[in-house]
């Protein structure tokens, strides 16, 4: 069964009720299940599906080997084939059995970049093939799809030959968000709150190979405990694994990731051309910072009210909670019960703040409705460094700049109870609106607005500065 995943099966039908050939592009962060959309969503169809898989560091007599096992299972009731000894040969195998099919055909390549070896001539024949033979068959679907994005993106999407312009849909399948988690969790027959869920969030993210080891019966930080602290723990090597998978010399990009998630607010870009030493080049660290963020791990954005400075900031749940908690401990002995005690000393609380903002910013859309605005227009985070001695400096968690001449800035606070504004945190907050005004010099109405984990208490001094403000429960929306 399919959760969630609703605009991707759109397009995905969409394709297949096609009368033309299909070419289709899915990428997305290792584990986050696009082998299991296309694999799931065509078996209920009507409906040849052939699919063949790259396997890393495999030799091309192996993967051609493999492929002709498939056309074996799909075409010849799984009778022993002859290897191909090109991908020549190995098209044209399949374009002679394509021909005798009344039915559409679904050509899967998955891990098509592991699949494309030194001198494979692999892309070569996908676009031999495509431009002379399938894209003329109206039945033919070929999905490329890879974990690599920044690979499918550089050699099929955007390629400069035959295949320029060739594709007909795009997929990128991100994480689950809070709401497709949950009913993922409850598909596996689990039932947690929406807190429990959030703190599996905050260490897992929406990633559904992640989710899957989710333990029914078990708080949410018994299980972070088992699928990550624990001996022989099923994530405990992940984080290695991810990226060996992805990156040809991961040690590089591993660098980047380390560097950019020891700041909270994200790293200049040329802060890290300082920081680095396995990216010493402009253009190399360029193609790193623009491969991580295409896989889903960094974002790159500009401070707003700015035209310029990129900063870049990790977003990816699992590494955020992997480097702070496990990769920077330098014994990995971990106790039974080391997490579970972790997770009610402040440090954790600390941590949650900072996990919580990052989890809102994939949530945007849902703050945005629960707030009742309907004219946001850029939204983006503030920080004001004083450079003289008697500034005052601030930061904005969350800018959400409207069109309808006004401005609303947010708060972001994570706790285990209804957030209490006092008289002192009530100064902070207009200190904060009186900066961003005078160093912003906008002329816009300025709102305050807040987003608590657990709601906002209400007294004289929320109803004198707020104006409006979303739960956890408005996340899951």
């Amino acid at each position: 069964m399919i959760v969630g995943r609703k605009d991707e099966q759109t397009l995905l039908e969409k394709v297949y009720k096609s009368k033309k050939a299909e070419l289709v592009a899915v990428f997305g962060r290792r584990r986050v299940g696009k082998t299991f959309l296309i694999r799931e969503f065509f078996a209920a169809k009507n409906c040849v599906f052939l699919q063949a898989t790259g396997v890393q560091k495999d030799s091309m007599k192996k993967q051609l080997k493999k492929f002709a096992g498939s056309i074996s299972e799909v075409f010849f009731n799984n009778v022993p084939l002859e290897s191909p000894r090109t991908w020549w040969d190995a098209f044209n195998l399949l374009q002679k059995q394509i021909h005798n099919v009344n039915k559409k055909v679904i050509i899967f390549l998955d891990e098509l970049p592991w699949m494309v070896t030194r001198k494979s001539s692999l892309l070569q024949e996908i676009d031999y093939f495509w431009n002379h033979h399938w894209s003329k068959t109206n039945n033919v679907i070929l999905i490329v799809c890879g974990s690599s994005a920044s690979w499918l993106i550089r050699k099929i999407i955007y390629n400069k030959g035959g295949l320029h312009n060739r594709i007909t849909c795009q997929i990128r399948l991100l994480p689950f968000t809070l709401l497709e988690t949950r009913g993922y969790l409850q598909n596996m027959g689990i039932r947690l709150n929406n807190k429990h869920i959030l703190s599996i969030y905050m260490a897992l993210g929406g990633v559904p190979y992640y989710l899957s080891y989710i333990e029914p019966g078990l708080t949410a930080q018994e299980n972070i405990q088992k699928i990550i602290f624990d001996y022989n723990a099923p994530l405990g090597e992940e984080f290695n694994k991810l990226f060996d998978s992805l990156f040809d010399n991961a040690e590089a990009y591993i660098e980047l990731i380390k560097i950019i998630a020891q700041k909270k607010d994200g790293v200049r870009r040329g802060e890290l051309d300082s920081l680095a030493k396995l990216s010493t080049n402009g253009g190399t660290m360029s193609k790193r910072l623009n491969d991580l963020c295409t896989a889903g791990f960094l974002k790159e954005s500009i401070p707003w009210g700015r035209n310029k400075g990129e900063y870049y900031k990790l977003v990816d749940e699992f590494c955020l909670f992997y480097l702070y908690w496990v990769g920077l401990q330098k014994n990995r002995q971990f106790a039974r019960n080391y997490w579970i005690n972790q997770s009610q000393k402040p440090v954790y609380y600390a941590w949650s703040g900072y996990a919580f903002e990052s989890v809102c910013m994939k949530h945007i859309d849902n703050i945005i409705r629960a707030l009742k605005i309907s004219t946001a227009n850029t939204i983006g985070t503030w920080r004001f460094i004083p450079r003289k001695h008697l500034e005052t400096g601030a930061q904005i968690d969350l800018v959400i700049d409207r069109t309808d001449n006004a401005i609303t800035l947010c708060e972001i606070k994570y706790t285990n109870n209804m957030f209490i504004i006092d008289k002192s945190y009530t100064d902070t907050l207009v200190r904060k609106m009186e900066i961003f005004k005078n160093v912003t010099k906008t002329a816009k109405q300025i709102f305050m607005v807040m987003v608590c984990s657990d709601g906002l208490k209400k007294n004289p001094y929320a109803e004198k500065i707020i104006t409006g403000y979303a739960t956890l429960d408005d996340l899951f929306t």
